[in-house]
């Protein structure tokens, strides 16, 4: 029997590969022959680094970069050395978690960092990028990415506007002359799971402005600052940026990405199927066990195990998802090509923060116990 696992990471407790690694652990308490593919698996947001890092045998390199306050920080990126890509999270230089709440303000907050990240990667050689934007702070257009690459925006005195969303509406013109040349080479990657346009009613500020801490008055300014962006973007330098798909998501860092780095946004969970190769590793596997954190309505909505489900369909193999819980509308996973679902929740204490390990390996080995149960009968 060959199985493929090709879990997420559950958060707040294991990585995709430690996930994979426990799911392994229970199957061959039963058979140490079965045979066992390990892919960590994420889906464009937080763990997609690691993820990618751990199934390419890659690399994280660490670097002090400026923060989303404008304080210096430590951070990291990822660089996979076989097909010289660099991966980046943005939020790891520019995201909601590095800020206190009480200083949560998206007039001030920059993505100078994630700039910063991205030169990073290209001064070690990347041919390749994939960014992955969720968990921003941020409501800038990415303006503070390109400045970081070496793009100007200045004021109607000349002057180079300061960070934050609050400054767009200061910006007379725009300069990408002295862009890192280097961008003009190397294929970008955005992991994009929204359809939010840059301004508007849907828009970066009004939709995600509130949780990065923009009162009422606040949000009708970064949006009002989106739009004269937008538009001296496309009396400038010609690019139409507002009707792009997802251009508002990240507070217009995807907005961003496109005009000044020439990106695609895509799905993230396609970008990961697509550099895990996943489609290849199917051929003539048994079963597929996938999983995350927890399993719920929204799983479907572009989660980890149905896009490992809909490649295993394609090769008509069964899978079997885990997950520490179940929520709410998770009987819309077994109808979206996941055959059968267990979660963790054996005893009463259980917590996903210390009981993980035990649990995952004790469920994977109560699941191979009952294919070995139908194989022998």
């Amino acid at each position: 029997m060959k199985i493929l696992i090709a879990p997420d990471s559950f958060k707040g407790s294991l990585s995709a590969l430690e996930v994979a690694d426990n799911i392994e652990k229970g199957i061959l308490r039963v058979d140490e022959d079965i045979e066992i593919i390990k892919i960590p698996m994420a889906d464009g947001g937080e763990g997609t680094l690691q993820s990618l890092v751990d199934s390419h045998a890659g690399e994280i390199i660490e670097k002090k970069v400026t923060g989303p306050l404008g304080n210096k920080i430590n951070s990291y990126f990822g660089f996979l050395n076989n097909s010289k890509t660099g991966v980046i999270e943005m939020a790891l230089a520019s995201g909601l978690p590095l800020i206190p709440k009480n200083k949560l303000n998206p007039m001030k907050t920059t993505t100078y960092g994630t700039g910063e990240l991205i030169k990073a990667a290209l001064d070690k050689g990347a041919e390749e990028l994939i960014i992955g934007i969720g968990g921003s702070a941020t409501n800038d257009a990415g303006v503070g990415m390109a400045q970081a690459l070496g793009a100007e925006f200045k004021d109607e005195n000349g002057n180079e506007i300061s960070f934050g969303g609050g400054e767009l509406g200061k910006i007379k013109n725009i300069d990408i002359s002295n862009l890192d040349s280097r961008l003009k080479n190397v294929k970008i990657r955005a992991a994009c799971d929204v359809s939010n346009k840059l301004y508007g009613p849907n828009g970066a500020a009004y939709v995600y402005g509130p949780q990065k801490g923009a009162d009422e008055e606040m949000v009708k300014t970064l949006d009002d600052n989106l739009k004269h962006f937008a538009e001296i973007l496309k009396e400038q330098l010609n690019i139409d940026i507002q009707n792009v798909r997802g251009s508002g998501a990240a507070g217009g860092l995807g907005a961003g990405l496109v005009a000044f780095l020439d990106a695609e946004l895509e799905s993230g969970i396609e970008i990961v199927l697509d550099e895990a190769n996943l489609a290849k590793k199917m051929k003539n596997v048994d079963l597929v066990i996938t999983g995350e954190g927890r399993l719920d309505g929204q799983t479907i909505n572009g989660k980890t195990p149905i896009g490992v489900a809909r490649v295993a369909k394609k090769e008509n193999i069964p899978v079997i998802a885990i997950s520490a819980i179940f929520g709410e509308g998770i009987e819309k996973v077994t109808s979206s090509g996941i055959d059968a679902v267990f979660n963790m929740l054996q005893n009463l204490n259980f917590s996903i923060e210390n009981d993980t390990e035990k649990w995952l390996q004790f469920v994977s080995e109560q699941i191979t116990r009952l294919i070995k149960l139908k194989i022998d009968n």
